[in-house]
């Protein structure tokens, strides 16, 4: 069984944290980026949240100086099969399948963002239901910056999250922001130093853990109602647009730039 992901189960006889789980992302030098192992992991280890009937709260967070640097830039942007090929759009979205199923988890999910979040691990991140920040860390979805559409829902959470306006201006521009500037926009519930970003997030896991279970479960399934919260369908839509940007002159000169170490110059092509 991989160790790219770690789970934490809850327990009935643990005095401090009992009822909280903790799912960890843990490929660090590789800034716990989307390579196939991690994703697979985080598939199972979803399965295994799922299951977890001592389960009240979630706490989701990474090892090392990154949450999750998103993609691997280097090795791949699309998931494709090997028991059949997959339609471009297919494979866009495969690469996001095992993060969506941060959806199916029933109980209140805390992203404690040790690092940075960036691209899909950013849109990972939107996933959670509060999120406690690193303020020295940066936070965003740079897709523009490298001639992609966003992917895994971004578009459809972001402007849910902190307005239209902000929202458009944080995707257009693909800028990332440090924590301070996330606390304020509203992409992070706290931005807190880096050694306070986990304890910060179990204190509140542990404050949600007292409340009353189903209740908390019935809340948060009617907040998602209330929002039409649809997220696996925005992702799906987003990936026929994100396949058709990867087949463009402005994704391979915004790889070749990130390769190289240079600004990108775009030509709309």
């Amino acid at each position: 069984m991989s160790d790219a992901v770690l789970y934490r189960p809850a327990s009935p006889t643990d005095p401090l944290d009992g009822p909280i789980g903790i799912l960890t992302l843990n490929r660090p030098t590789e800034r716990n980026s989307m390579t196939a192992e991690l994703l697979d992991a985080f598939a199972a280890r979803i399965a295994e949240v799922r299951a977890d009937v001592h389960l009240r709260c979630l706490v989701l967070t990474g090892t090392g100086a990154c949450f999750s640097s998103g993609a691997d830039l280097r090795a791949q942007i699309q998931r494709q099969d090997t028991a059949r090929p997959r339609l471009p759009h297919e494979a866009s979205f495969a690469m996001y399948t095992a993060f969506l199923g941060l959806l199916d988890v029933e109980v209140p999910v805390i992203g404690a963002l040790n690092g940075h979040a960036v691209g899909g691990g950013f849109g990972l991140s939107l996933l959670c239901d509060i999120r406690i920040g690193n303020i020295a860390a940066k936070y965003g979805a740079n897709f523009a910056r490298l001639g992609l559409h966003p992917g895994l829902g971004i578009a459809y959470l972001l402007p849910r999250l902190i307005g239209i306006s902000n929202a458009s201006e944080l995707l257009y521009t693909g800028r990332l922001v440090a924590g301070s500037e996330a606390q304020r926009l509203g992409i992070l519930s706290r931005a807190v130093a880096a050694e306070e970003v986990l304890p910060s997030a179990l204190e509140l896991a542990r404050e949600i853990g007292r409340a009353a279970p189903l209740a908390v479960r019935t809340t948060k399934a009617t907040l998602r109602q209330h929002m039409d919260w649809d997220v696996r369908a925005a992702a799906q839509r987003e990936a026929f647009a994100q396949a058709a940007t990867v087949a463009t002159e402005d994704f391979r000169e915004g790889m070749a730039a990130l390769l190289g170490k240079r600004e990108p110059s775009f030509t709309g092509r």
